[in-house]
């Protein structure tokens, strides 16, 4: 039986492929591996959150809902998109979602026909090609460069815009990056965008990790003329520890709000009923875990950005967002000939740090490793001593 071209062109997300692999060095060699290659959170969900969904389903909320979820989380998600956003938001707007993942795909499936274009950071998230891909799109890598801060460059994003162009996928802050888009950006942006035939995507699940006393996030869907054509993401899985939970929500445009729920409605037919009722608490509660939680990542990334600093060949810049590193070894993977990939595996298996190679996260990606400190701090320190024992003995520069 043939296997579907959409099928074949869509890649396995990185992160869960070194994961499954370290399990298996630890399951069958006894090795204890410090995992800085997953985005997830380290702690656990917040109590009153687990509390409410126990009460959710002691009240019986285990059946279907809505495909765009119950009224009061919609509601919530208005209210608060509305406080943190500085834009109002109507709940008839909201469209919750299994999972940011489903969001992705359901947006490109909503307005890509074949061989449209769809233009993605590079580095950035592997889902947006793979669903770009699935949906019959043609992907357009826009590069981000470390001399840019990874920060998007608007005249390049000018030249890549076509009349084929459907969709143009922004994250900030940015996987695997950490890096931070600014009002001023966003308004060159949509400057450039406005006379195109594009809607906007705009990943915003790490609005809240963002360090910095300057440092604020900012949405495109608050600058004038762009709410009605940008579908606004964003969720539980990093900023309350939910990785687990499959929880998301998007901001939909009106007029493009009844495809993307039938895309909803025919995949999952809806988030379950007591995570939904978890999450009301989530966004509305009270949650004094996600402030130490933050609190804690501010303080792993400066540390984690001083110890890499410290390992020859390694050099990197503090990252304004997220909880991810992104390491240039430029100068070791071109001494020794080797792809960023294969010094991630190297130092899994002589090393036992799982880390993830920068051409996970697209060609551009391709010279760093991306190192999550989404950690606790006595197992960074040992990673990074660990590494520096093994970059010095095997690659010395």
């Amino acid at each position: 039986m043939k296997i579907s071209v959409r099928a074949q062109s869509c890649t396995a997300e990185g992160a869960f492929e070194v994961l499954a692999k370290a399990k298996a060095l630890e399951r069958e060699k006894g090795i204890k591996v410090i995992h800085l290659e997953i985005g997830e959170p380290d702690f656990d969900t917040p109590s009153g959150i687990i509390d409410s969904c126990k009460e959710a389903l002691d009240q019986g909320h285990t059946h279907y809902t809505p495909a765009a979820g119950i009224p009061e989380l919609r509601e919530a998600v208005a209210q608060y998109l509305t406080r943190h956003r500085g834009v109002d938001f109507d709940p008839q707007d909201i469209l919750i979602s299994t999972g940011g993942k489903l969001l992705i795909f359901a947006t490109c499936m909503t307005f890509l026909e074949e061989g449209d274009e769809a233009i993605y950071p590079d580095p950035g998230y592997p889902p947006y090609r793979s669903a770009i891909r699935l949906a019959g799109g043609h992907p357009v890598p826009l590069p981000l460069l470390e001399e840019d801060d990874y920060r998007i460059d608007v005249d390049r994003l000018s030249k890549l815009i076509t009349p084929k162009t459907r969709l143009i996928i922004l994250n900030s802050p940015q996987n695997p990056t950490g890096a931070l888009l600014k009002k001023d950006d966003l308004e060159k942006i949509a400057e450039v965008i406005k006379d195109s035939n594009a809607i906007v995507f705009s990943d915003e699940i790490y609005s809240h990790l963002i360090y910095g006393n300057n440092a604020k996030h900012a949405s495109i869907a608050t600058i004038p003329g762009m709410k009605n054509r940008t579908v606004l993401m964003d969720g539980m899985s990093k900023t309350y520890a939910m990785t687990g939970w499959r929880l998301a929500y998007a901001a939909v445009p009106r007029e493009y709000f009844t495809p993307m729920q039938k895309i909803i409605n025919n995949t999952v037919s809806c988030t379950p009923t007591f995570v939904q009722y978890a999450g009301i608490h989530a966004l509305l509660g009270d949650n004094p875990e996600v402030a130490i939680m933050k609190e804690k990542f501010a303080k792993r990334r400066t540390l984690m950005t001083r110890l890499a600093g410290d390992i020859p060949g390694f050099s990197a810049k503090e990252p304004d967002g997220a909880f991810y590193l992104f390491v240039n070894v430029k100068d070791i993977l071109s001494k020794y000939q080797l792809s960023s990939k294969a010094l991630a595996d190297h130092l899994l298996y002589q090393a036992g740090v799982a880390c993830l190679g920068g051409s996970a996260f697209g060609d551009t990606g391709e010279g760093y490793l991306r190192f999550s400190y989404a950690n606790s701090s006595p197992n960074i320190e040992e990673a990074m001593d660990r590494i520096k024992k093994i970059i010095v003995k095997d690659f010395p520069l």
